[in-house]
């Protein structure tokens, strides 16, 4: 009778522990498929140094949150793209929130040489304007989970607006 009690028992216990698990994971699932991706797009960029072979920016990235819950993120990876040549990539471990339905801006610091950018120096000092891309991934807290997932932006930079599109 004691023997019987207690493989009931751990049998009710890994019941319990396996139905646990089935439910968190299919919350951390449903999170997964109601995330909706953040909106990332170049608000600005600002030379702060110029050398012999190259230089550095202030790139300003404006996120905007489109989920009815906050995104608290913990991590950011990144790449900018200046008429398909690579400006610079990076990781962001700076934590940032962006509120529900609001805008946040983040700065990142990207290294640069001279090398391939010419035509986009160029096209920004003749027209005004340059196309760019900038992608990566958001690693995000939300109250369905953690988890991380990808961003990728094209759009118009103009220097005489001083926006991206």
């Amino acid at each position: 009778m004691v023997y019987t009690l207690s493989v009931r028992r751990r049998w009710a216990m890994g019941a319990s522990i396996a139905a646990l698990a089935l439910i968190v994971g299919a919350c951390a699932t449903l999170g997964r498929a109601t995330f909706k991706e953040p909106v990332v797009s170049l608000k600005e960029f600002t030379i702060t140094g110029l050398g012999i072979s190259g230089g550095s920016v202030d790139v300003v990235l404006s996120i905007y949150n489109p989920n009815r819950f906050a995104l608290d993120a913990s991590r950011m990876t990144y790449r900018v793209d200046v008429d398909s040549v690579q400006l610079g990539n990076g990781e962001l471990d700076s934590r940032f929130t962006v509120n529900s339905g609001d805008s946040s801006t983040v700065r990142l610091p990207v290294k640069f040489t001279y090398a391939g950018l010419g035509a986009a120096g160029r096209s920004l000092i003749s027209a005004g304007t340059v196309n760019y891309r900038v992608r990566g991934d958001f690693t995000v807290g939300t109250p369905l989970g953690s988890f991380s997932r990808p961003y990728d932006r094209t759009g118009r930079y103009s220097s005489v607006a001083g926006k991206g599109r």
